[in-house]
């Protein structure tokens, strides 16, 4: 059995930013910059943190961070991500199949969807420079 198993993030938890500290507190390490295949799609929620989902029509790649998360903090994580966020399964680009955090549909309802930035730091880099071109 693996000590460690890939995690692939889409917000928060990514390099630098506020929840990074919660993958480094377990021992996880970066391994690569990475994107979803073309079936996923991400909503803002309240500018806090992103949600993505898997979809089966007009989906696109999203940009993420793949980890190593030891087993032994995967919980641990998953208790730190805010409601409405779960892991499951994430196809890669490169096919690869890794655990991800995705969210829940429910909690993107009438929420802002930022699919077209294809990930959420383009999205924040838009939101703080708003008079650049965006998607």
């Amino acid at each position: 059995m693996p000590e460690t198993l890939k995690l692939a993030v889409n917000g928060t938890l990514m390099r630098g930013l506020a929840l990074n500290p919660n993958l480094l507190n377990v021992g996880a390490t970066f391994l690569a910059e990475s994107q979803t295949e073309p079936a996923y799609r991400l909503w803002s929620i309240d500018d806090r943190y992103p949600a993505m989902i898997r979809v089966t029509t007009e989906g696109v790649a999203i940009a993420v961070e793949v980890w190593a998360v030891p087993l032994a903090g995967l919980g641990t994580i998953l208790m730190q991500e805010p409601p409405g966020l779960a892991i499951g399964k994430v196809r890669l680009i490169d096919g690869d199949v890794v655990l991800g955090v995705i969210g829940e549909p429910l909690t993107v309802e009438g929420k802002t969807e930022i699919t077209t930035f294809g990930g959420w730091r383009a999205y924040c880099d838009a939101r703080s420079h708003p008079n650049s071109a965006t998607p």
